[in-house]
């Protein structure tokens, strides 16, 4: 169709060259020795292309790669198409903290070529907001603990927003454009302010500092506001209405499930904020296939959020560098 984009041209527009250390961890460059078949940035397109078509398993990704001819040079490839196997190799040579460091560089990236949020380039967040979501495992509960998964052990029960499921958790951070700045992943049964912290660590340093954090009444907590005051980050939670308790008439109290009272700028702030973080995690699971883990474990199913989040970044990148700006949230373009 005309005026429509494809994953080759998302691809075309996406530099690899950045991370060329991390994706060669551990393979033979030189000397003695069977070569590379297949350079990893290849395998990380197809990883990716995998996410942006929503294919629901491994073993699919690589007939479509065997059968179609325009998504394997895509992603470079040929005439034939790697196994699934050393899609598996892959990711355990690289781990997810070398996806995690990938999908950090593309972040940064994508962040340097925003118009609309200037200082974002230097790393200056204005105000950013927090949400958790489930992400359930593909996997049935134990015959000897039903509070942990049979064929993936990291699996847990717990209890998200439809009832008790079967899988992970995950918290999300994006900025006042519905831009996402990381996620944190941990077993079902894990509670959302506990993750804070650690979702913090792994997303500033010194190239992110974010002013405002906001969070909905699932994340009041001390553990969360003396994490936030250590980092000089001002909060925005919505405080519980709980029996016995006047909370502070400068915060933000929940009214019902949805709406909060307090200060007005409060609650327009706290609002938008919660609204485009709610909108992105929409966005992941219908037009990404984030809902689709079939991996196992905790480690896969970090490395299978980083996937998807590369895709967002890609997308703004490769939007940016084709003069269409307003397409950079657009994944539906490119795919």
């Amino acid at each position: 169709m005309k005026g429509v984009g494809s994953p080759k041209l998302l691809f075309e527009n996406l530099d690899l060259t950045p991370i060329h250390p991390i994706l060669w961890t551990g393979l033979h460059t030189e000397g003695p020795g069977r070569p590379v078949e297949y350079p990893p940035e290849w395998d990380l397109k197809a990883l990716m292309l995998r996410q942006l078509l929503q294919i629901p398993y491994v073993k699919d990704l690589v007939k479509r790669l065997r059968r179609n001819p325009c998504l394997r040079h895509a992603c470079g490839y040929r005439d034939k198409a790697p196994t699934e196997a050393h899609f598996s190799q892959m990711k355990k040579r690289i781990g997810a903290e070398g996806f995690r460091i990938i999908e950090a560089r593309l972040r940064r990236e994508a962040l340097r070529h925003r118009r609309s949020q200037p200082l974002s380039a230097t790393g200056l967040i204005q105000a950013a907001c927090m949400d958790g979501t489930d992400l359930r495992a593909w996997s049935s509960r134990s015959p000897d603990d039903n509070k942990r998964g049979l064929g993936d052990p990291d699996a847990r029960l717990g209890r998200g927003r439809k009832g008790f499921y079967l899988g992970y958790r995950s918290v999300f951070l994006t900025d006042i454009e519905g831009f996402p700045l990381g996620h944190m992943e941990a077993p079902a049964n894990v509670n959302e302010p506990l993750m804070v912290e650690s979702l913090l660590d792994k997303v500033l340093g010194e190239d992110i500092e974010v002013e405002l954090l906001a969070g909905d009444s699932g994340f009041e907590s001390r553990r969360v506001f003396e994490a936030l005051e250590g980092r000089r980050m001002a909060p925005l939670v919505a405080w519980r209405r709980m029996k016995g308790r006047e909370n502070p008439p400068d915060v933000l109290t929940v009214r019902d499930r949805i709406d909060v009272e307090g200060p007005e700028y409060k609650r327009v702030v706290y609002k938008r904020l919660r609204a485009l973080v709610e909108g992105f995690i929409g966005r992941v699971k219908c037009r990404l296939g984030y809902g689709r883990l079939t991996w196992q474990g905790l480690e896969d199913a970090s490395i299978h959020v980083s996937l998807v989040l590369m895709v967002v970044y890609a997308v703004a990148i490769a939007a940016f560098r084709i003069g269409r700006p307003e397409l950079r949230q657009s994944v539906v373009y490119f795919a």
